[in-house]
Order: C-alpha cells, then sequence, then structure tokens
C-alpha cells in the first residue's frame, strides 16, 4: 500500500505532530549506505551502568504482541539483535548524568494492543522541589524518537533568548524554500510569537525550524544539557531527519557516528546546512521510498531527536515548574504551551478535573509520542511521557486513542482513579448554605 506522503506529514493532525554517550556498532548496510544508516545501527540506551527492563511479552495481553512482519518488511536477523540491543543495553554514563529513573512500579499494561517498543512514565512530583512523589514506568530509561514533542523544548529556549534580549518577540522571518520542511509553513514576516503558536499548536514543522536557527542549534540542546540530561538530543531541527533517512546527507554518510564525535556541534551546523540545500518537494518523494523499501527502526536513533521517557518527563518539569523566565516569558509559555494536544485526552480533563495542562504530541513512521505536564483541580501536579517506536503501522495517529488509554490506566495508578464527581442535589446545597 502506498502512502500519499501528506498523509504522513509529522504533526498534520490534531496539532501533533545533552552531551552524553552514544554507542554504535556497525551492522548490515543498505547499498551504497554506510553501516550506521541501516540496522545495524546500535544506540545503547541507559545510565549509570544499570539495565532497563525491556517490556516482556508477559506485561502485555497477548493480543498487545506484534504481528508477524511481512515478507517485505521482514528485518534482518542482524538488525533485530540490534534493536534488542537497544531495548536493553545499558551503558556506563558520563560523570555528572542524572542517571536513571528513580525506583518506581511497572506501569499496567497497556489497555489496548500496540505494537513496537513502548516506554512510559508518568509521575507525581512535588512542585517545590520537582522530587517525584509516586511514578509508574515501563522501560523509562531506554532511548525513543521524540518526533514533534521535542518542540516544547524548543519554546523554553526559544523564551530564555527573548528573556536575554537576544531576540524580539516582534521579530519578523522570511519563509525560503530553504527553510521549508514538511507540511504546511507559516506566511511571510510572521513573528516569533506567531511561529511558537504554530510550533505547538499546529505542528509546524517550518516555523519549530525558523526559531530553532535563529536561537542557535546549541541553545536547544543546552536546554537538556544544563539538567544532565545526557540520553536526550534536541540538536537538530526537523528537516534534517528526512534529509539524513532520505539518504540526502553527504555528512551523515561520512560520519554515521556524528554524535559520537568531539566535534558533534560541528557536524551537527554541517548537517542542517545541508537539510537546507533540499527542498520540500524535493524530499517527500524521496522518503516515501525509502519508507516503504528500506527503513529500519534503527535508523530513527541516529537521525532523529531522542530521549527517554524519564528524562523528558524531567525537562518538562524543569520547563514548567522552575522555567527560570520572566513574567513576561512565564506568560508566553503559558498561553502557547496550553495549545498542545493532549488535554482533551487525559481522563481528569474528561471528568472535570483538569486546572493546568501544557503537553505535545508527534507522530511520523511508526512512531508516535505524547508528553505533558498538568495540575489537577484537586493539587497534582503530574508528568507524562509516551513513546512508541518501531509500530507495525507506518502511519500511527490512530493509535492515539490506544496510547491515551495507557497514559490514563497510569495516572490512575499514580495519583487515583480520575472520575466525574456526582453533582451536590438542591437539598444538599440548601442545607450546606444554611449550616452556620
Amino acid at each position: 500500500m502506498r502512502l500519499k506522503p501528506a498523509a504522513l506529514l509529522l504533526g498534520a493532525a490534531l496539532g501533533l505532530s545533552g552531551a552524553g554517550a552514544w554507542w554504535w556498532s556497525g551492522g548490515v548496510a543498505l547499498p551504497g549506505w554506510p553501516a550506521g544508516l541501516t540496522a545495524g545501527l546500535q544506540l545503547l540506551a541507559g545510565q549509570s551502568g544499570s539495565r532497563a527492563a525491556p517490556l516482556e511479552a508477559s506485561d502485555l495481553p497477548a493480543s498487545s504482541q506484534p504481528d508477524s512482519p511481512s515478507s517485505e518488511a521482514q528485518p534482518t536477523p542482524e538488525g533485530i539483535a540490534s534493536e534488542r540491543a537497544a531495548d536493553s543495553e545499558m551503558p556506563p554514563q558520563e560523570p555528572g548524568c542524572l542517571g536513571p529513573a528513580p525506583a518506581a512500579a511497572k506501569a499496567p499494561a497497556p489497555p489496548y494492543p500496540m505494537s513496537g517498543r513502548l516506554g512510559l512514565w508518568v509521575a507525581e512530583v512535588d512542585p517545590r522541589t520537582l522530587e517525584v512523589i509516586r511514578a509508574v514506568g515501563t522501560n523509562p530509561d531506554s532511548v525513543f524518537p521524540l518526533a514533534s514533542t521535542y518542540k516544547q523544548a524548543v519554546l523554553w529556549a526559544v523564551l530564555r533568548e527573548i528573556d536575554a534580549g537576544r531576540l524580539s518577540p516582534d521579530e519578523r522571518f522570511e519563509i525560503t524554500p530553504a527553510a521549508q520542511s514538511l507540511g504546511d509553513y507559516p506566511f511571510d514576516n510572521s513573528t516569533a510569537r506567531t511561529l511558537t503558536e504554530r510550533m505547538i499548536r499546529d505542528s509546524d514543522n517550518t516555523a519549530t525550524d525558523l526559531l530553532q536557527r535563529r536561537v542557535g542549534l546549541e541553545k536547544v540542546q543546552r536546554v537538556a544539557d544544563d539538567l544532565h540530561l545526557c540520553q536526550t538530543r534536541l540538536i537538530l531541527p526537523t528537516k534534517d531527519w528526512w534529509v539524513m533517512e532520505a539518504g540526502l546527507s553527504q555528512t551523515y554518510r561520512d560520519h554515521p557516528d556524528w554524535w559520537q564525535a568531539d566535534n558533534r556541534l560541528e557536524l551537527a551546523a554541517q548537517l542542517d546546512a545541508e537539510a537546507q540545500r533540499h527542498s520540500a518537494a524535493e524530499l517527500a518523494p524521496k522518503l516515501d521510498h525509502y519508507f516503504e523499501q528500506r527503513h529500519q527502526p534503527s535508523d530513527d536513533l541516529g537521525t532523529h531527536n531522542l530521549s527517554t521517557p524519564y528524562e523528558f518527563a524531567t525537562l518538562l518539569a524543569h520547563a514548567y515548574l522552575r522555567s527560570g523566565l520572566s513574567e513576561r516569558g512565564t506568560r508566553w509559555q503559558h498561553e502557547v504551551a496550553q495549545l498542545g494536544y493532549g488535554k482533551s485526552a487525559l481522563r481528569a480533563g474528561q471528568v472535570g478535573n483538569l486546572q493546568t495542562f501544557y503537553g505535545k504530541g508527534g507522530n511520523g513512521w511508526r512512531l508516535l509520542t505524547y508528553t505533558g505536564y498538568f495540575v489537577t483541580k484537586d493539587g497534582h501536579h503530574v508528568v507524562y511521557a509516551f513513546m512508541q517506536h518501531g509500530a507495525d503501522q507506518l502511519y500511527t495517529m490512530p493509535n492515539t486513542h490506544r496510547a491515551f488509554a495507557w497514559i490514563n490506566a497510569a495516572v490512575d495508578e499514580v495519583i487515583g482513579p480520575q472520575r466525574r464527581k456526582p453533582a451536590a442535589s438542591a437539598a444538599t446545597t440548601s442545607q450546606a448554605a444554611a449550616s452556620p
């Protein structure tokens, strides 16, 4: 089945869409492609020498286990081994890294079947100390592609730059072919404020890339580095991911392990410069062919921005509870971050127990992410991070209901079942009013 490129653009519907140690190993390379670009690419995701608990078949309902892939899409044995290693191996971290997720109960099994690698971290945090009060998780320390959910970090970096006086809220941006990424894009001369709104509400990739390049790739990465999130990579604008995966980046061919290199900032700048030399119209058909014929999920780990459920939830707790922004910046963040997708899907919102919500989703070829922070009316501060990678489906947006069913089940475990409170009867209300 051939899907039109427009149907697969990240964040097209529902408005969704760190210095660290990264290890790679060679494998079976596709003809003309470097070993690091194909299924042999390994990213061993872990922290402090411990091991993440991979999702076992026994943790899921029988129907949750992935269907056998077709002969067309069947990965090589080397590719399968590579992906399993990426799930479970936990190399030592550099000194000063955040470390693994705190001990927590295992998240409940997904209520509905979901394929691929799955990760989840849902935690109630103390709003003053940001310490975890109670949490549940599944693979909280495994690395996943972030897709468009990383745009929350771009928003934080942009507001830091505005507060520092290095970016004007009224600065206007030209939309050139070099700047255009996949999907819809803003009008010429859009302001920084307009771009932040489009980035979060509409998941506009071009708006995101314009802002990320304006503040500096390293400034967005610093959001993670300042928090010692050594498994979190935020440095690449969206267009870079797809130019690399489409095989159009000579820098990536020459340096498939670019993130491991000492000059990774320089290489990231080269990757981004190359991406801007290719138009979105040129890119889309090449991606169609790539994802239908050659893609292996492990490829995404070399090209996308990445994090773990625990690290990204930690980033959000700091972004929304300890941002360090000015009063103006905090107000801007509040007004824009609440535009992201998730509020209507959270059971706490459906039963009228949601006071504050900030969040974002992301989807792409065979991956889906939803992350956010919310406060309930009864005083619970909750962060959540759901990540799916290597799904059986090329287009993952239909998995949204299943994803939030799992998130909501985990929220119920952490802060108690979210149920609508019965309305007080007229007689009860009258008695209460008459009481001294």
